[in-house]
């Protein structure tokens, strides 16, 4: 996952901040240079991260710090502030014009996603009663007009396209066409190139000055650390960029460039591709960015990808199920599809204080969650709503179908009986029936309750 690097050395350099009682000026001078050390490991400016590590220290080194009970942990909310600063203090949103449509001009180097991150984007917009138009102007890239319509069908999506015409042309006629159409957002996939050269800078000129959009938004690569950085003050030279997406932050991924933009360009990171489903985009916080750093956990996020995920119409009827005590494995694997929803595991763990930045993506078994998921569906209906019926013939039949073993079938029947059992001691199913979810107690190689949850 992204940071979990800098995240890593952060914390190990706090650590050390909190053996001390009190801290002293070299205490101070030797963390910063640790933390700079940090910051340029994870591929950050090197002149950003020494501007960082000089308004930190300035700040760390005064009374208020040095003769404080818990100089460690200011220390930790000074670098928490300044990480904020350093990447927007506020979220920045799309610029939505009163009169519609919202014009925004995507451009980008070819391979950095801004195909997929068009139609990830569009199925962010209509989860907010937005209605975008996507337009193919990416005449150039064999299939780009294809894998548009694939993209744009996914997200749901109109696309607008005219061929191999000219692309000017199609931005213009793709604007028209959205006003007569009453679509109140366009979206330009513009062409890319594998460099930036005379030729794409022009044509992306002159699409600006045919459409004049609202907002160009720059997608780049995070995996290419500073380049993705480089790229960004050059588009923003030609185009003035409003912002940036920054892509492949749920890889394996150093931050620099997430650390770095803003500093270097002065526009602001406005959304951050997270995985490959047409899903995984989300609004760039630097608030909830700084805490997953520094391993503080991220809740808000966590609450909006729940809301995301969960129907609270299921959530409702499992409840009641729990009550009666008529869960069955129906309704576990309706969890578990719940979840997955959310993202991996892993990524969900990172965003739970106390537990985040302590858990690593090695210690989480990730395909367990599909394998249970697996065995439950190699059940018969009957099987999985009265689990008790299932003998040792239908353990093999279930363990062939599942392509697990038989310990596997029994360790899930086992778990599940655990599962009820403890519904039934914290009040599900009995007499009081208490409107409260059961906390299963927390074991990381197999997730909540034992199960990979």
């Amino acid at each position: 996952m992204a940071f979990e690097g800098l995240s890593s050395k952060l914390n190990n350099v706090f650590g050390k901040l909190k053996g001390h009682g009190k801290l002293t000026e070299k205490d101070i001078k030797d963390a910063m240079r640790e933390v700079r050390m940090a910051l340029l490991d994870a591929d950050v400016n090197y002149k950003v991260a020494k501007d960082f590590v000089n308004k930190v220290s300035e700040k760390a080194v005064g009374a208020q710090v040095m003769e404080s009970l818990t100089p460690a942990q200011q220390v930790i909310d000074i670098v928490h502030q300044e990480l904020i600063a350093l990447m927007g203090n506020t979220t920045a949103k799309l610029d939505f014009p009163s009169k519609p449509p919202c014009v925004i001009m995507m451009c980008g180097l070819q391979g950095a996603g801004k195909t997929t991150h068009c139609a990830k984007l569009a199925a962010h917009l209509i989860k907010q009663n937005r209605r975008p138009l996507l337009v193919a102007c990416d005449v150039y890239r064999p299939a780009a007009i294809e894998q548009l319509k694939i993209v744009g069908e996914k997200a749901g999506a109109h696309v607008f396209e005219m061929g191999q015409d000219d692309p000017v042309k199609i931005a213009k006629a793709g604007v028209k066409y959205a006003k007569d159409n009453g679509f109140d957002v366009v979206m330009l996939d513009t062409a890319g190139r594998l460099h930036i050269d005379e030729t794409l800078m022009t044509e992306l000129k002159n699409i600006k000055a045919e459409t004049n959009p609202n907002e160009i938004l720059l997608v780049v690569d995070s995996m290419t650390g500073q380049d993705a950085v480089n790229v960004a003050e050059s588009f923003n030279e030609a185009l003035d960029i409003s912002g940036v997406i920054l892509t492949k932050l749920d890889g394996d991924t150093r931050g620099g460039a997430a650390l770095t933009v803003l500093a270097i360009t002065g526009k602001p990171i406005k959304f951050a591709g997270i995985g490959e489903k047409i899903d995984d985009i989300e609004p760039f916080h630097p608030d909830r960015m700084a805490s997953r750093i520094l391993g503080m956990g991220d809740v808000l996020t966590l609450i909006d990808k729940a809301k995301t995920a969960i129907d609270e119409k299921a959530a409702q009827k499992t409840m009641q199920k729990m009550q009666e005590n008529k869960f069955d494995l129906n309704d576990l694997y309706s969890q578990f599809e719940q979840i997955e929803k959310m993202g991996s595991i892993h990524s969900i763990i990172n965003m739970i204080p106390g537990i985040a930045g302590k858990v690593k993506e090695e210690d989480i078994d990730e395909k367990k969650m599909p394998r249970t998921k697996a065995i439950i569906q190699s059940m018969t209906p009957k099987e999985r709503e009265k689990p008790s019926i299932i003998d040792a013939k239908r353990k093999r039949r279930i363990a062939a179908g599942s392509g697990t073993r038989v310990e596997d079938v029994n360790q899930l029947l086992r778990q599940f009986e655990q599962m009820q059992k403890m519904m039934k001691q914290m009040g599900f199913g009995g007499k009081g029936k208490k409107k409260r979810l059961p906390r299963f107690p927390m074991n990381m190689g197999g997730g909540m309750g034992g199960f990979p949850m």
